[in-house]
């Protein structure tokens, strides 16, 4: 069975490959490779001994992405990755974040249902509970006003998604995976998180920090109203992540799904503080390191983490990974780069 994997080249989508793969689907990569390196497919074809058919396209180009579903026939499902995805970033360059975040799901949208393809997997983020009144946040926690562009982007893609499930032609069926806060690579160090540039995320600039690249790293605030004033995240391992994608295509092909459109949380119901990885990172690691406090930075949620208990229940999702082996598999990955 073929599965589109928009973003596939990136650092979840390239775990989801190896993980489709693996599970005996056959995985068809589209990236553009705004925000990836083509030195991840061939991470992922070490691994799976085999290529994967990839489409350098842009999701948001329409008539690129029909070429792929004329192209690669007997699509069933899509998992949609392709998205800009950093805080900070999307505070600075909001129109950027619509167009390219918002654009592609539209297109998408309009071009699955002509191909026949009714089973969508939506890259969502618990960024959408916004500040949540109370942790940890549930499936049924209200939604608030995001904190950054970024979350406001996931926001409208779940309001589209919905609305476009409740037209009465509707044949789609879309599963909403609210991912928290991805770290780790994969166990043979081939492919890991490889930002572009300054990372914009901590793990990455954790391990730039201890291999040298970075002279140290700056905590964004320890003002917060936290146990340690620093922010606290629910940190899944990404390939714990990657195998939350395969059961939700299951879920979808076997038609289990009772509403067209369902919601789950993906983390692993355990916050930590920004410090407590850090030292996490220090005893898995044996590095030790260089940071100072600096400012907040612009979109922060002071804390948030999940309630993980409707995967467990629904889909029989549950984590595996512990942080230290998470932190153990991301110094591991930042030592092969050179």
């Amino acid at each position: 069975m073929k599965i589109l994997v928009t973003g596939g080249a990136g650092y979840i989508g390239s775990h989801t490959v190896v993980a489709l793969q693996q599970a005996g689907y056959q995985p068809v990569i589209v990236d553009n490779f705004s925000n990836s390196e083509e030195s991840a497919l061939a991470g992922v074809e070490s691994i799976l001994g085999v290529k994967v058919p990839t489409y350098r396209i842009d999701c948001g180009d329409e008539a690129a992405l029909r070429g792929v579903f004329e192209a690669e026939k007997d699509i069933k499902g899509v998992i949609h990755f392709a998205a800009y995805k950093a805080v900070g970033e999307s505070v600075a360059k909001p129109l950027a974040y619509f167009q390219n975040n918002v654009g592609s799901l539209l297109t998408l949208l309009a071009v699955m249902p002509d191909f026949g393809v009714e089973n969508l997997v939506f890259s969502s983020s618990c960024t959408v509970y916004g500040i949540p009144d109370a942790l940890p946040v549930t499936e049924a926690t209200p939604t608030k006003p995001a904190s950054s562009p970024y979350g406001r982007t996931k926001q409208m893609c779940e309001e589209i998604v919905h609305d476009v499930s409740a037209a009465p032609t509707n044949k789609l069926r879309t599963i909403l995976l609210r991912y928290f806060n991805p770290i780790g690579a994969h166990e043979s160090a081939k492919i890991g998180e490889l930002p572009l540039g300054v990372p914009n995320n901590l793990v990455p600039y954790i391990t730039q920090t201890a291999a040298g690249i970075r002279e140290k790293l700056t905590i964004n605030g320890s003002d917060y109203d936290t146990p340690d004033g620093t922010n606290v995240r629910d940190y899944i391992h990404v390939v714990d992540l990657a195998k939350a994608h395969i059961v939700a295509v299951q879920r979808l092909l076997d038609r289990k799904a009772s509403e067209s459109v369902e919601t789950f949380n993906v983390g692993t119901g355990h916050g930590n503080s920004v410090l407590e990885v850090v030292q996490a990172f220090e005893q898995a690691s044996g590095q030790k390191l260089n940071y100072s406090i600096g400012p907040r930075r612009p979109g922060d949620v002071p804390a948030i983490y999940a309630d993980a208990t409707k995967a467990a229940q629904v889909l029989g999702f549950k984590t595996e990974t512990s942080l230290a082996d998470s932190l153990a598999s991301s110094w591991k990955w930042q030592q092969t780069l050179k």
